[in-house]
């Protein structure tokens, strides 16, 4: 896959809004068909069907919970249909959570690793035959939360995790196959992330908790995307912010929970303070 995209076959999960939307435009840039994943079919079908008209190739609309081990299945095995194999997949469904630990219900922990790590795995499991034929590209999106603990984002930080220590295993086993695996990591990014975290109980906050100004746009991280599969970069940490807090996390841990902590209790209405 490198240096072209063109007719080359995109899975991409969470493909309805933000990250994943910007995705599927910036492949169908490049002229590559895809495979959209999402549970809003209906915006779904119409992102769908104004990318084949707007860039001339091929896409297809599947209605997807990837917290459902058959919805991913059907997924992947849509792609085989329909284009006859995958070369690259990228895991970006993902939600995220803003709650004390303390005040927390555990659903709601179960409900991030189902949609976060297990939808990840599942996608990749199913794909997996696929990729190593065409010798493509498994892509996570990552978090900093994958790094280091985030207050209030137990669950966020536990799924990120693990997303990460499952892709670091996946590309050991296959550092002699010829498949790429990338985790991508944006900084905090302009989307409906926030709006539809889950609150301790469950249900989406409806609003975001951060000044969303200065963020990165969710086009920006699509691009890194795009660009890290076509040179098969290893991990993308995309902000300096980012690179600085992986690094310090190792050198400086103790600081970097001081300065995590007061960046969170800046938030609007702080779980911390």
């Amino acid at each position: 896959m490198s240096g072209t995209l063109h007719r080359k076959t995109i899975v991409i999960t969470g493909a309805s809004s933000g990250i994943g939307l910007a995705c599927a435009e910036a492949f169908a840039r490049h002229g590559s068909n895809l495979v959209l994943g999402a549970r809003r079919f209906v915006d779904l079908c119409a992102i769908a069907q104004s990318l084949e008209k707007e860039y001339g190739i091929r896409a297809v609309a599947v209605q997807c919970d990837v917290a459902m081990e058959s919805d991913c299945k059907a997924l992947v095995q849509q792609a085989i249909n329909t284009f006859g194999g995958v070369d690259a997949l990228i895991n970006n469904a993902g939600i995220s959570m803003r709650a004390l630990f303390a005040d927390l219900d555990l659903a709601v922990l179960h409900r991030l690793m189902d949609v976060n790590f297990w939808g990840t795995v599942y996608c990749t499991k199913y794909a997996m035959a696929e990729l190593l034929q065409s010798q493509g590209s498994v892509v996570a999106v990552s978090s900093i939360a994958g790094y280091r603990g985030l207050p209030g984002r137990t669950g966020y930080s536990a799924s990120k995790f693990a997303i990460q220590g499952f892709m670091e295993s996946l590309r050991v086993e296959n550092l002699k196959t010829g498949l790429h695996v990338m985790v991508a990591c944006p900084g905090f990014t302009a989307s409906n992330i926030r709006q539809t975290a889950l609150n301790a109980v469950g249900s989406e906050h409806g609003e975001t908790s951060m000044n969303e100004d200065k963020m990165m746009t969710a086009e920006e991280v699509a691009a890194r995307i795009v660009q890290g599969i076509i040179r098969r970069k290893r991990t993308l940490i995309m902000t300096r912010q980012g690179k600085l807090a992986v690094l310090m996390n190792k050198l400086l841990p103790d600081w970097v929970d001081r300065q995590v902590y007061k960046l969170f209790a800046k938030e609007r209405n702080p779980l911390v303070s």
